[in-house]
């Protein structure tokens, strides 16, 4: 049975859909069955690892339209890795999900039905706390929340935390925070300074990996390729596969917790 997490971050351009391309392509890459979900209308995700945005995915999931298996899409370039895509109709899920019959469980029966055929299923959440998201971690077993290395991206955090709470408390008592993660990463004294607040706020939680600000890691998606398709000798190639090593080892121990 998969394990599935939810990447999410209610701030904007933090790293959050780069990530969940390139985590979910490393761990492909390093021979994991991987789902890509996409539930962020803006559909980056799913155009960076070069699908049409146009296509039938999540949406038609939720309306009850198609099932998971009809539109779950294997990508042409890295073997192990599909995914289930975005399009801008999903902006209408906020509104319509809550007059679906059990409105807050629709995300994991959508999971649950596919849950068997991969290692690792990777949500990727639109930058908002709204009821999709909600939904999503209601289906999800962890959250990983990519915090950019400034302090404008420190300041929400307790918002995305104290939701995830909520959650546990009520609708999904098994969800857990898979880490946080830091993301473009510059060498100066205020990344330095973030850096070190989050290693000392969260302790193990977080990452030992961190995510370099890199052009050709920028340049990617726009490519439809994940960064080690695109540039294997890009400094966000390394950095996303030490990443996945450090993810694969940290279930490994919480596995034989």
């Amino acid at each position: 049975m998969a394990k599935v997490i939810a990447l999410a971050n209610q701030k904007g351009g933090v790293g959050k859909t780069t990530t969940a391309i390139n985590l979910a392509a490393s761990l492909a890459l390093l021979g994991k069955k991987v789902l890509l979900l996409d539930a962020d209308p803006q559909a980056n995700a799913t155009s960076g690892l070069g699908f049409d945005i146009n296509l039938e995915g999540i949406y038609e999931c939720l309306s009850g339209v198609k099932e998971p298996q009809e539109v779950i899409l294997a990508s042409p370039d890295v073997k192990n890795l599909w995914i289930l895509p975005s399009s801008i109709d999903l902006v209408a899920a906020d509104t319509e999900l809550p007059k679906l019959e059990n409105a807050h469980r629709v995300m994991k029966r959508i999971v649950d039905s596919v849950r068997e055929k991969y290692d690792y299923i990777f949500i990727d959440c639109s930058p908002s706390l709204g009821y999709t998201t909600v939904n999503i971690l209601t289906a999800a077993d962890s959250v990983l929340i990519p915090v950019q290395c400034e302090y404008l991206a420190l300041e929400g955090l307790s918002k995305l935390l104290n939701t995830i709470r909520k959650v546990k408390s009520g609708l999904n008592p098994a969800l857990e925070i898979e880490g946080f993660l830091l993301t473009m990463y510059m060498r100066n004294r205020l990344n330095n300074q973030v850096v070190n607040e989050v290693r000392e706020h969260f302790g193990p939680m977080a990452y030992d990996t961190v995510i370099q600000r890199n052009i050709r890691l920028g340049e990617a998606p726009s490519h439809g390729k994940p960064i080690m398709l695109y540039d294997a000798s890009a400094t966000g190639s390394e950095n996303y596969l030490n990443l996945a090593r450090e993810f694969l080892k940290r279930n490994r121990k919480k596995a034989k917790a």
